[in-house]
């Protein structure tokens, strides 16, 4: 007995296919030509016996309006300009990451100095920092401590970012999340 939602490690999740041709089991559709004409409502046969003639498919691209949208088209050009399209979308899309500096109350001021360089780096190169204060043992009664450290990072990271979430208190740890400032487009001087 299978439990309910369970889906064996072998099965793949797709996107929803586009029905072509004779997997259009609707009586009626509407009809756009191959040149992205009106052709009107069809009876489903019809429209099959049109992109025959033709010599393409009959793709339906609105299934949810009433009565479904089929196109007369290529259906794997279709296919091919859909994969180019979301290609260019993954490629065109930036990913912004979390990264974390972990220092203690007690750091030394060269230890310092060598995380505020790495936080600095994260956040010229547009990524978000997040920058943890541990405390260990009884370290935690000293929360102020923490608190001016996260405050002395704002400080010092100011021309490079901006606080996303104040510094708040997270079991035995004390941590603020920085974020990048948005690039300012450089003006880009032509010799006229």
């Amino acid at each position: 007995m299978r439990r309910p939602g369970f889906r064996p490690h072998f099965q793949r999740i797709t996107q929803p296919e586009n029905r072509i041709n004779e997997r259009i089991r609707v009586p009626k559709v509407r009809v756009i030509g191959a040149e992205g004409e009106q052709i009107g409502i069809l009876m489903t046969s019809e429209a099959l016996e049109r992109a025959r003639e033709l010599e393409l498919d009959l793709v339906e691209v609105a299934p949810t309006a009433d009565p479904p949208v089929c196109k007369i088209m290529d259906y794997g050009k279709f296919r091919y300009q859909q994969q180019k399209r979301a290609h260019d979308a993954k490629r065109k899309q930036t990913v912004i990451q979390v990264k974390e500096i972990k220092v203690h109350p007690k750091i030394d001021t060269h230890d310092y100095q060598f995380k505020l360089e790495h936080v600095k780096r994260f956040l010229a190169n547009g990524d978000k920092a997040k920058v943890s204060v541990v405390f260990r043992g009884r370290e935690i009664v000293h929360r102020d401590i923490g608190e001016k450290l996260l405050e002395r990072f704002r400080e010092d990271t100011k021309e490079f970012g901006d606080v996303e979430t104040m510094p708040k208190l997270e079991g035995k740890n004390l941590s603020m999340i920085l974020t990048a400032k948005p690039q300012k487009e450089k003006k880009q001087n032509s010799p006229n």
